[in-house]
């Protein structure tokens, strides 16, 4: 790796920006093929999950209109993360991956742990969401009477194959998947908002409708901007419940950091990079909270309700379109979710394959090591291949009764640790600020001295949230016990290689 050359406190001119650049890059074995379209519709699907399509509506009822209160403050504090990362990436933009400098500014064993933790979460959540694809076929299936259920495993099979392929073909082409990927789900974003436009301007009235695959009957109403208002307290549900919204909302965020694992492989770094980030707090804007205010128009909060006693919600996108009389467009809404679904594997493992590579560049071992290196196309073939492997074990590990629950915990933990992974990310940006390699005339993150350790003590807050139900609680415990166990380790190993390393020189 190029050694870091400290900056002086006078302003980087355009040229040795570039100069830089093109030193910084004599180490990237990748190809720089994203473009600017690739990566601002890359931070788009990075930020737009299956959470709002499917889980909005068990938020919605947590907390009622106080909930979009809930999204844009959130999003505020996962958007001056991105500030944070967007700073390290503009000043190195030929690291693989934003984790690398927790390791240049918190040592190696703070790096490792962070590196072989985030691995591992995208593997178990890419586990959760290779799942979520075949259930979600089997669901679409069963509505127009065709059962599949025999059959997940090989439409979970194949969808991985698909992605995997497209992923060692070439980095182009990944974008360009991304792309349409995310043009699919604004799609469906901008015609509920506008649907539901129509609807309140029209004053229209719907009967009690039966939404597909759902035995709850739910009542007639009127669309109206009043159903925002109606009822509206800080608190509707109770000071828990609110308190738990908060982390329903905050994991919806998830992801949104991909873009910072994109910057090795995209042209022109430097002029993407900003806008990509800076639109962000736009779309959280228009997309989640219109999409939510749209909802909440025509369906009064207090009428969500789960099917049959249960955790599950039915989709508010469907909904909508229900009530409309638009029922064809149930089906439009599940192929947009089979298409989050598989936008959000599709990253992962794009993610995993850029950061089981920097754990084979990194490594001392042989094994490891011939991880590290890239295809004629210029992507980690071998780690993602490796990657997608490990993500196929899903179906399997489903399918063992005394395996499933076990799997189940620990993909929950693997949420609840993406949290370690910001803190760690914006204390190497706050130790960042104070180096000799602080580049004044970056992109920097505003007011850093406030910001960065207020947005690390909500994102403390958040995880605390998790001690609450009893749901995320074990969770909580294991992702605790995970920091401790394998953080300690990994400091413990750095610290006891780095004293062998210093008395065989003396």
């Amino acid at each position: 790796m190029a050694e870091h050359t400290p900056h002086t406190s006078t302003p980087i001119r355009e040229a040795e920006v570039n100069t830089s650049l093109e030193t910084l890059d004599e180490g990237n074995a990748m190809e720089r093929g994203l473009t600017n379209r690739h990566v601002q519709f890359i931070a788009i699907g990075g930020a737009i999950g299956t959470g709002l399509f499917l889980g909005s509506g068990k938020s919605i009822a947590l907390d009622g209109p106080n909930i979009v209160l809930i999204y844009i403050l959130v999003g505020g504090f996962m958007f001056l993360m991105m500030r944070a990362i967007g700073e390290l990436m503009y000043r190195d933009p030929s690291q693989h991956t934003f984790i690398n400098f927790i390791r240049m500014y918190l040592g190696n064993g703070a790096g490792k742990f962070a590196l072989w933790t985030y691995w591992l979460v995208l593997i178990l959540t890419g586990m959760t969401e290779l799942s979520a694809v075949g259930q979600y076929c089997v669901t679409f299936f069963a509505t127009i009477g065709f059962d599949l259920k025999a059959w997940q495993w090989l439409i979970e099979l194949l969808f991985l194959v698909a992605l995997v392929g497209v992923n060692l073909i070439a980095v182009k082409l990944f974008g360009e998947t991304e792309f349409w990927f995310s043009m699919i789900k604004i799609f469906l974003i901008l015609a509920l908002i506008v649907t539901s436009i129509i609807m309140v301007v029209a004053g229209y009235k719907y009967g009690a409708t039966q939404l597909p695959g759902s035995d709850q009957v739910y009542p007639a109403g009127q669309a109206s901007l009043s159903h925002i208002f109606d009822g509206f307290s800080l608190a509707p549900n109770g000071w828990t419940q609110l308190l738990m919204s908060f982390q329903m909302v905050f994991f919806s965020y998830t992801m949104i950091e991909f873009v910072g694992v994109t910057v090795s492989e995209t042209k022109n770094p430097r002029k993407v990079l900003p806008k990509a980030i800076n639109g962000i707090i736009l779309r959280v804007l228009v997309f989640y909270v219109g999409a939510l205010l749209a909802i909440m128009a025509i369906v009064p909060w207090r009428n969500f309700m789960s099917d049959g006693g249960g955790n599950q919600f039915s989709s508010p996108f469907i909904m909508v379109f229900e009530f409309a009389g638009l029922h064809w467009a149930a089906a439009v809404v599940f192929f947009v979710v089979l298409t989050a679904a598989a936008s959000s594997l599709n990253s992962l493992l794009y993610s995993a394959g850029r950061h089981l590579f920097q754990i084979g560049e990194e490594s001392h071992s042989p094994v490891l090591g011939k991880l590290g290196v890239v295809s004629k196309t210029k992507v980690p073939a071998r780690a993602i291949i490796v990657s997608g492997a490990l993500v196929l074990l899903s179906p399997a590990l489903s399918a063992l009764p005394g395996v499933s629950g076990a799997f189940v915990l620990f993909s929950s933990a693997a949420s609840a640790v993406f949290i370690f992974i910001y803190i760690l990310t914006m204390v190497a940006h706050y130790r960042y600020r104070n180096s000799p390699q602080f580049m004044p005339g970056g992109f920097l993150m505003p007011a850093y001295r406030v910001l960065n350790p207020l947005t690390i003590a909500f994102f403390v807050f958040v995880y605390g949230t998790l001690f609450i139900g009893p749901d995320t609680r074990g969770p909580a415990v294991a992702g605790l016990v995970w920091l401790v166990v394998f953080g300690g380790y990994c400091l413990l190993h750095d610290r006891y290689s780095s004293r062998g390393l210093r008395e065989a020189l003396h």
